[in-house]
């Protein structure tokens, strides 16, 4: 009788790991299938424009990556969003833990007035014209700061650490202040070497966060010097949308290929850099993501 449990135990986990492996590659082909199609599609020919899907380079080139850099302007951007993904995910991190690190202590004054504070940001914002009016009013508009200052404070990031910096021992803090530790030196070191999961995985969202961010240069640049890259991508986008458009007719199949040629360039060329971030990143993300997933 045993053996016939076994037996069927053994069969029910083999057809399991059967449809589960079968689920988990038709997964991954759903993700990994349109990234190769992009890549590969913006290194093909104009022949390729209207073929759909395309697994194989048709007629390879690089003229669509030479469109898209040839524009002078194109380092200056770069340089832009790398600085302001930089200075703006490591100042919102440092910013956000020091908030967490003073609203993880129950003695706190007026802990619970900040806390709701804190919650109401959450779900309520000004609107977009009193926001671009406060921005006004504080000189950042056409200024590189309007990038880092504004995004420096998020609640939900500081709710994450908060309960990061909770399951820290007492007794370390303890002993820490009875050798003469200041609140400062305890932060920094013992909260912040015990939080780093939890760091690295909201440096990770916000640095992907800024990287990808338009709408503020949108709304409060107007200086092209300080145009980040995301926004000059979005310019020759709209400038290769409004080229096709003027050059209806015999040849709209070949336009329209290439102006899908040079989009897809441009979001090859944005997201190069995140992929190559996100590995030195992954170890500590994943540890971020499961903390807390089990309570013993």
């Amino acid at each position: 009788m045993e053996v016939k449990v076994v037996k069927k135990r053994n069969s029910e986990n083999r057809v399991f790991n059967i449809v589960n492996t079968i689920l988990l590659v038709l997964f991954a082909l759903i993700i990994v299938v349109p990234i190769w199609n992009i890549l590969v599609s913006s290194v093909s020919g104009s022949s390729a424009g209207s073929s759909g899907l395309v697994l194989i380079p048709q007629d390879f080139t690089l003229e669509n990556y030479k469109k898209v850099l040839s524009d002078e302007s194109i380092p200056r951007a770069l340089l832009i969003s790398i600085l302001k993904t930089v200075i703006g995910a490591f100042t919102h991190v440092a910013f956000c833990s020091v908030v967490a690190y003073g609203l993880s202590k129950t003695n706190l004054m007026g802990r619970s007035v900040y806390t709701m504070m804190g919650v109401i940001t959450m779900y309520f914002s000004g609107g977009m014209i009193p926001t671009y009016l406060l921005i006004k009013s504080l000189g950042l508009l056409d200024t590189f700061w309007v990038y880092i200052i504004p995004a420096l404070f998020s609640y939900y990031d500081v709710v994450i650490l908060m309960n990061f910096f909770r399951d820290v021992p007492v007794s370390l803090e303890e002993s820490a202040k009875i050798d003469g530790a200041s609140e400062f030196t305890i932060f920094r070191k013992i909260y912040v070497p015990l939080s780093k999961p939890a760091l690295a995985t909201i440096l990770l969202f916000n640095g992907v966060a800024q990287w990808n961010d338009f709408m503020t240069t949108k709304l409060y640049i107007t200086n092209e010097k300080l145009y980040p890259l995301q926004m000059k991508i979005y310019e020759i986008i709209v400038q290769s949308n409004m080229n096709s458009m003027a050059n209806s007719g015999s040849t709209d199949v070949i336009v329209e290929s290439s102006t899908k040629g040079i989009q897809l360039a441009t979001i090859v060329i944005t997201t190069i850099p995140i992929l190559m971030i996100y590995p030195l990143l992954q170890k500590h993300f994943i540890g971020g993501m499961m903390a807390g997933a089990v309570k013993e």
